[in-house]
């Protein structure tokens, strides 16, 4: 659970939103925050995962700094979840990564891709990594298929049994029933909220982010971002199929599903983050918990070096770039997966269960 300090500042914040209730349009927090007369360490845990961070109530609420009550509700969710990272991490051993979090994990992407690039190199010599291939089973000429597959799938197979442990430890703290996490009626809702990034609309004019303006600027790099993400693991599963089902072995054809799928996502992945990034660097640091920029930062900087040398890979593939290209990626991709259990990855966990929550008291309680 996180510090008292931080829980005590949302609780009490909360009660004189629970009060005034003028907020209670702009996102999920507010109609799940009326539900409740008190607030134990699960609410509160629960409504900050819930915060989608638009600042909308921070720019409208007359309670804000410099007023003496000093409710600042995007800032002190944003520190609970951060917190939330750290404390439902697992194992334990690997919390204090989420300390100076962009330097770790920009330290064990660059490491990771250095011993990839250079076994790759070693293992093959220069001349097979510097050939030039054509058709089916060109990339694993350079690296063979099964190395692939076991140095990727073993720390994303990890980083899944990581956030499902997370997971749980959140819905108990939250006080769910675990079942509740599987409500198809629930499940399907909170996905569609995700989906649509519903809750960065701001009450429907946009996020007020970087200022105090409406914007939908956030919001539309955010969907760039998460559903280039989800089309490259697209691409990656439908390849998985092309392999093991049909025996067809990458690379495939430009107008193929695989090829499609992720040059879609990539091309995602080159918008969306550094949409983000600029934004950023652009908001206003009141309604912000600044200690984590740079989690935020290295994990949009790390899915935009994903798509932008995935698409290298894809453009330069019959060229003798392409087993360079091939040992970089895949080293940027491992850093990715082995980082993903503790940096920035972690929210999409939290907040998809606080969606499901929400879906559950709204939608299927009725």
């Amino acid at each position: 659970m996180p510090e008292t300090e931080t829980l005590d500042e949302a609780k009490r914040i909360m009660q004189i939103c629970n009060a005034c209730r003028y907020c209670e349009g702009y996102c999920a927090v507010f109609p799940a925050m009326t539900k409740r007369l008190n607030f134990n360490d699960g609410d509160v845990t629960y409504l900050a995962n819930l915060c989608h961070g638009c600042q909308g109530c921070y720019y409208a609420c007359q309670y804000a700094p410099p007023h003496e009550f000093a409710v600042n509700v995007p800032k002190t969710f944003a520190k609970l979840r951060g917190e939330t990272y750290r404390d439902y991490a697992w194992p334990g051993i690997f919390k204090k990564l989420f300390e100076g979090n962009g330097k770790w994990v920009a330290l064990i992407v660059v490491a990771l891709t250095v011993i990839v690039t250079g076994l790759t190199y070693a293992i093959q010599g220069v001349d097979v990594v510097s050939g030039v291939y054509k058709g089916e089973g060109s990339f694993y000429k350079v690296i063979p298929h099964d190395v692939i597959v076991y140095v990727a799938s073993a720390p994303f197979l990890f980083a899944i049994l990581a956030f499902f442990v997370g997971l749980m430890k959140f819905w108990k703290d939250i006080g769910a029933k675990p079942m509740d996490l599987l409500h198809p009626r629930a499940l399907t809702k909170a996905l569609k909220d995700a989906g649509q990034m519903k809750y960065m609309g701001g009450g429907g004019h946009g996020c007020n982010y970087p200022d105090d303006n409406y914007s939908m600027g956030r919001r539309v790099a955010h969907q760039f971002t998460m559903w280039g993400f989800l089309l490259c693991f697209a691409a990656t599963s439908v390849a998985t199929v092309y392999h093991y089902v049909f025996g067809w072995p990458a690379p495939y054809d430009y107008f193929s599903v695989p090829v499609v799928l992720g040059t879609l996502g990539g091309i995602g992945l080159l918008i969306g983050p550094p949409g983000l990034l600029m934004i950023k660097k652009k908001a206003d640091p009141e309604p912000q918990d600044t200690k984590q920029h740079g989690m935020d930062i290295a994990f949009l900087w790390l899915l935009f070096l994903t798509g932008l040398t995935g698409l290298a890979l894809l453009a330069l593939r019959e060229t003798s770039l392409m087993g360079l290209l091939l040992a970089v990626h895949l080293g940027i991709v491992l850093g990715m997966f082995v980082t993903f259990p503790y940096g920035k990855m972690v929210h999409a966990v939290y907040r998809l269960g606080a969606l499901i929550r929400f879906a559950h008291e709204n939608d299927v309680k009725k």
